[in-house]
């Protein structure tokens, strides 16, 4: 019988030193990881043939980003997810197509390893997905991102005491985009000066319609959580060995465009 390779990811200490030997004393070999980066460098570098990973890993990344990267490197592997609310279920059945099982918290063993049994006995490759940079995926849903965004405003108390048209609460979003996708395509390494320029007018024209600063700081929050709802939407079709970094560069770049805007808003009221 060959032996199975399970990888294991939870940031819970308690529950990784108990389970894995658990496991092992059932013929498992396992691997474990406390955070999303150890988990995907695991992935990079060795084969498993089972996932369970705690939905809730913690950031940057969550359970749901460790399955994608298996899908998409080893298509081969049984995914599990882990969670500790069964309140989630209901949410649980939108990603349950890109999972093998979900499992809840505290896990009963037998059940686990009846079911990687069973998972592994009839399983199929998962067919895998060309994988895109997260430039590409955010050049392609610039449309979708500004919807999401608008949205998020317009059920915003504070922002629905400006009156506004959609169009002036989102002109900026394609230029904070594009902003974005040039640095990623950089590596962060080079910003489109002319929209870093359209970033500051930006901010004086806010000030214009009557924003304080604070609600400029929550708009721009509003739309980076638009970008990470649609980067997370789009996780199995993301090339996942840059996907870290790409974040980081996400959030540096639209933390620089929001010091655009306010430093320009700042010396226009001054």
């Amino acid at each position: 019988m060959l032996t199975v390779r399970v990888l294991f990811v939870d940031d819970e200490e308690a529950i990784r030193l108990t389970l894995p030997p658990i496991l092992e004393r059932h013929g498992f070999l396992v691997q474990v990881a406390a955070t999303v980066p150890q988990a995907l460098a695991k992935i990079a570098h060795e084969h498993f043939d089972v996932l369970i990973a705690d939905l809730n890993v913690g950031r940057p990344g969550d359970g749901f980003t460790v399955v994608s990267a298996m899908r998409c490197t080893q298509p081969n592997c049984v995914n599990f997810i882990l969670t500790g609310f069964p309140a989630f279920e209901t949410a649980l059945e939108a990603i349950r197509r890109q999972v093998d099982d979900y499992l809840l918290k505290p896990i009963e063993v037998e059940s686990l390893v009846e079911s990687i049994a069973n998972k592994l006995k009839g399983r199929e490759p998962h067919k895998p997905l060309a994988p895109k940079p997260v430039a590409t995926i955010l050049r392609e849903n610039i449309d979708k991102i500004t919807a999401r965004a608008l949205a998020k405003m317009k059920d915003h108390p504070e922002f629905q005491g400006i009156q506004l048209s959609d169009g002036e609460r989102t002109d900026h979003v394609a230029s904070i985009l594009r902003t974005v996708v040039t640095a990623l395509e950089s590596n962060g390494t080079q910003l489109n000066q002319d929209l870093l320029r359209g970033a500051a007018q930006h901010g004086g024209a806010r000030l214009r319609q009557g924003y304080r600063l604070t609600l400029m700081v929550e708009e721009a929050r509003l739309i980076d959580e638009a970008i990470y709802e649609v980067i997370q939407e789009n996780l199995l079709c993301v090339d996942v060995s840059h996907l870290i970094p790409d974040l980081r560069v996400v959030n540096k770049t639209l933390d620089l465009q929001l010091k655009e805007s306010i430093e320009f808003a700042s010396k226009a009221g001054a």
